[in-house]
């Protein structure tokens, strides 16, 4: 009975461990599955990274051809903006160039316009002086008996000539001197075959010249 027992004992030892060998294997299956499992999820992460890792790549070679793109237009604005800014300062450089010639132009016609009206104020002031010089020299052709008298009137008479020839006032030369009508103002003709044709015979009234300009002619008498 115990060797029976012992058999029955052995044959549900055995049919234990074919049990557990049974389990084993499910066992064995199922970590095989897991790690198929696992190995497929493996390769979806790797196979997601990847097409992160290229979107990423994508995404970079995008953004550097924008960038190339706004650079480049930067270039090109940057070109138009320094073609403006030259006209500008060509534009200004002729404007200042015109301008400074117009200020030249002015200041020398200013400066001209000055003295002509400064002459022209000395010329008139000293043509309203003239006729005492006139008289004073009719004064000294009349005869005097009072010599004191006589020398005063010289002596005003040299100090007015001086001042007149200070002023660069000098006179004309008439007597014997050829007739030119910019400096002699003919009243009459006389024959005289002495003098020749066209030569001043006589001065009634002397002519004065300032500088280069005339302020008085001379009255004269022309020999025909």
């Amino acid at each position: 009975m115990e060797r029976g027992k012992r058999i029955v004992d052995s044959g549900k030892l055995e049919d234990e461990n074919a049990e557990g060998t049974a389990d084993c294997v499910n066992l064995d299956s199922g970590i095989g599955d897991s790690e198929s499992d696992n190995g497929g999820a493996a390769d979806t992460m790797k196979n997601s990274e990847s097409a992160d890792e290229k979107g990423k790549n994508d995404a970079a070679v995008s953004a550097d051809d924008d960038f190339m793109a706004d650079d480049s237009g930067g270039e090109n604005n940057g070109g138009d903006s320094d073609s403006t800014l030259r006209g500008e300062l060509k534009a200004e450089r002729d404007r200042y160039l015109r301008l400074a010639a117009e200020y030249d132009n002015f200041r020398k016609r200013s400066a001209k316009e000055r003295e002509g009206i400064y002459s022209s104020a000395r010329a008139e002031t000293i043509t309203r002086l003239l006729p005492v010089y006139d008289n004073l020299e009719r004064a000294l052709k009349m005869e005097c008996a009072d010599d004191a008298f006589f020398k005063g009137v010289e002596m005003t008479m040299t100090q007015l000539t001086e001042i007149l020839e200070g002023m660069n006032v000098r006179r004309i030369q008439a007597a014997g001197e050829p007739f030119d009508p910019n400096r002699h103002n003919a009243v009459m003709t006389i024959e005289n075959p002495e003098l020749g044709e066209k030569v001043v015979a006589e001065e009634f009234q002397k002519g004065f010249m300032l500088g280069e300009r005339v302020i008085r002619h001379s009255t004269v008498v022309v020999a025909n």
